[in-house]
């Protein structure tokens, strides 16, 4: 495989895991930062480089955020050991978490102070998308900035669109999680009759397949509830983190979200029972609160 620039990791999360392990397998220099060193060990041994601060990733041309708040990425990017403390010379941070979008437009005109560029990229597909170089990117910022970034992306994602200024993909990334989370509520009810009335998941799935209820998110996601599989995809803290965040951006439009609310409602509920950092299957937990984890 090409050898290709080395690309900064910061985050590794399920997701940030996922996009530094693909990057590996593309043949591209990765260099990881984590604030957990057994993480940082653990993609060491798989053939990444690591940082010891942030600051440790400005060596590289591109640096990809995969972080859980805007405090964070703040943290990470302008801190005094962040990425871009010292003279950034040119940097592209591509920022994949999910925040606020106003924050986002914020933090890319200090970028643009210190000489280095900021696109929000914000994702669908979760590490299942990442593995596969398949998830969908929302992107926002300059179009020479993105144009830059296309590079690595496209090893990650097989359907990126620009949609604007910086904070652009992260407006289009909520639209994303309203979807997402009130399907994957709409998917437990689901999963909860079937289970209720014994029937077999799979040919459930195959009976809806094709039909008005299709989706991808049905098709990913309908036998994983059913079947109280709660093996990592995705965190119910994120999910709530991603609605809270919605729902502060409506408020300030003036767009009531009356089902969204009761979504985040929902996900709120079970981080405060214990499962913020569980995956979005522990929604089956209201449903069958005595399930074992397993």
């Amino acid at each position: 495989m090409m050898q290709h620039a080395e690309v900064g990791v910061a985050g590794l999360g399920v997701m940030g895991s996922a996009i530094a392990r693909r990057l590996l397998e593309r043949g591209r220099s990765v260099r990881v930062y984590d604030v957990r060193p057994d993480v940082v060990a653990e993609l060491s041994s798989d053939g990444a480089l690591a940082a010891q601060s942030p600051a440790g990733l400005a060596d590289s041309s591109v640096v990809l955020l995969s972080l859980n708040t805007a405090e964070i990425v703040e943290q990470v990017a302008f801190g005094p050991e962040g990425v871009l403390a010292g003279a950034p010379d040119g940097v592209l941070m591509i920022d994949m978490s999910s925040i606020d979008p106003a924050r986002t437009r914020e933090f890319a005109e200090r970028a643009a102070k210190l000489g280095a560029g900021w696109v929000d990229a914000p994702l669908s597909g979760g590490a299942p998308g990442a593995a596969r170089g398949e998830l969908t990117l929302m992107l926002g910022g300059d179009e020479a900035h993105v144009e830059r970034a296309l590079p690595v992306l496209e090893d990650l994602a097989s359907r990126l669109t620009h949609l604007g200024p910086a904070g652009s993909g992260q407006l289009a990334k909520s639209v994303n999680q309203v979807l997402v989370g009130c399907g994957f509520a709409a998917l437990a009810e689901a999963a909860a009759l079937v289970r209720a009335a014994d029937l077999p998941p799979r040919q459930v799935l195959a009976a809806l397949t094709g039909g008005r209820a299709d989706s991808a998110l049905l098709r990913e996601f309908f036998v994983k509830f059913a079947e109280f599989d709660l093996t990592p995809t995705g965190r119910v803290s994120n999910m709530v983190k991603d609605l809270e965040a919605v729902r502060d951006y409506a408020r300030s439009a003036g767009v009531p979200l009356p089902v969204t609310t009761a979504v985040a409602e929902l996900h709120r509920w079970l981080a405060a029972a214990g499962h913020g950092d569980a995956d979005n299957a522990a929604l089956m937990h209201y449903y069958s609160p005595t399930e074992a984890d397993s």
